[in-house]
């Protein structure tokens, strides 16, 4: 009687599937991962079946040594097999970032406050005035309006003081909230004013878009910081210890870079190679996280001060990023906040 293919996998002659790593090992859902390993297919019905918990994916690509598949919709972190006649792989863990509020309109990072609640925007259109700017979600998902009137809501910052700022790309202004939402106007004439990021001085950078960085300082004297090319979308900003400030700012380009500005307002390029690079986050370590495509490969990247850059999280739509006081990272998409625990501490100047 001739014998099954899976009969002939159990008496070794054709071997079962094995997972050797998960590139990358993170993802929101519908972010594309790749399965790296042996015997992963294809085979003469098709191609494997790849399953996240009980929630089967859909397969991309199929190689011997290797397997694509997209992150279906409804996923949760759980344990991937990839199944085949000739058996099942061994289980390797996949995190998936989990949805904590949608209907958002975020364009750049949130911020997040000392205690771990949330802050993104509903930003709008450009000239649309949406009925809530701001909206506080708290750690448990619970999203509720912070802030209204802010035309065009985008960049977002806590100061040293604890006072969120945001910026309104519409008007050119930034305003300063208090903590029961009431907003109150700080500066303006910022041009197409979009991202926001505080030193540990006290000091405000605001990027105008169109080819400026301001810095406001705490007696809200404004100065002309540093100057850049234009960007397509928005200036996004984070500062590190020694008062270094990280920018990125899209264009048309594949190749853009992130730019660290010294206390002098001097710019240099610090690492060159992403594709429409958008907000940033940085670590104790010295690590930069940004929202970016890496060698045709969009979501979070991880470049290190050697300048080695990683795609660690997958995911499509991702604007921006912050860490959590709280341990996790916090991940804004175009419509919606995540949050994921990748075992970083973020760098926290207040």
């Amino acid at each position: 009687m001739p014998r099954t293919r899976a009969q002939s996998a159990r008496e070794g002659k054709i071997p079962e599937p094995r997972i050797d790593d998960i590139v990358p090992p993170s993802a929101l859902p519908l972010g594309e991962v790749e399965l790296i390993g042996a015997n992963l297919g294809p085979h003469e019905f098709g191609p494997p079946v790849v399953v996240i918990g009980t929630q089967p994916a859909q397969v991309l690509m199929s190689r011997p040594g290797r397997v694509a598949f997209r992150v279906p919709e409804q996923a949760t972190s759980g344990l991937i097999e990839v199944r085949t006649p000739t058996g099942v792989s061994n289980a390797a863990p996949l995190r998936v970032a989990h949805e904590l509020s949608n209907g958002l309109h975020p364009v750049t990072s949130p911020a997040v406050s000392r205690s771990g609640m949330i802050y993104a925007t509903i930003s709008g259109q450009r000239g649309q005035q949406t009925p809530v700017s701001v909206v506080r979600v708290s750690p448990d998902g619970r999203g509720t309006p912070f802030a209204t009137g802010i035309l065009n809501a985008t960049g977002l910052a806590f100061s040293p003081d604890g006072d969120l700022y945001v910026t309104s790309r519409a008007e050119g202004n930034v305003y300063r909230i208090d903590g029961a939402g009431e907003s109150t106007l700080y500066a303006e004439g910022m041009g197409v004013a979009t991202g926001a990021a505080f030193d540990a001085e006290g000091n405000l950078f605001v990027g105008d878009r169109s080819g400026t960085i301001f810095k406001i300082d705490p007696q809200r004297k404004i100065f002309v910081y540093a100057t850049f090319e234009p960007s397509i979308s928005a200036y996004h900003m984070a500062v590190n210890q020694e008062g270094i400030l990280f920018v990125t700012g899209p264009t048309l380009s594949s190749n853009d870079a992130i730019w660290a500005i010294d206390t002098h307002g001097d710019a240099k390029p610090w690492y060159r190679g992403l594709g429409r690079p958008q907000g940033l986050a940085l670590t104790r370590e010295g690590d930069v996280y940004v929202a970016a495509c890496l060698h045709g490969r969009r979501g979070l990247i991880r470049v290190t001060p050697e300048g080695e850059a990683t795609l660690v999280v997958s995911a499509i739509n991702l604007v921006g990023v912050a860490f959590s006081p709280l341990g996790t990272t916090i991940l804004a998409s175009n419509d919606a906040v995540y949050d994921v625990d990748l075992g970083v501490e973020g760098l926290n100047l207040n």
